[in-house]
């Protein structure tokens, strides 16, 4: 009981940090790729991470794929 509450005090001092400790976020509408001096805008049709790296690869609803740094996609849900 004692782990219980200790787990619970850290994860609302985490969140009160502006720390998203879980994301539950897993459909996303448009992502926003960095390509050099570029910057694509693509409807997501689906989008893979890859829990030993930071890359993400995303496909687009036009039949375009995309593989790359995170730092450089963002994906974004809604409007």
């Amino acid at each position: 009981m004692k782990k219980l509450i200790i787990t619970s005090l850290v994860l609302l001092f985490l969140s009160g940090c502006n720390l998203q400790v879980i994301d539950t976020t897993w459909k996303y509408d448009y992502a926003y790729i960095n390509v050099g001096d570029e910057t694509i805008k693509c409807e997501v049709d689906s989008w893979k991470d890859y829990s030993e790296s930071d890359m993400l690869q995303v496909r687009c609803k036009d039949g375009r794929s995309f593989l790359g740094h995170a730092a450089s996609i963002i994906l974004q849900s809604g409007e």
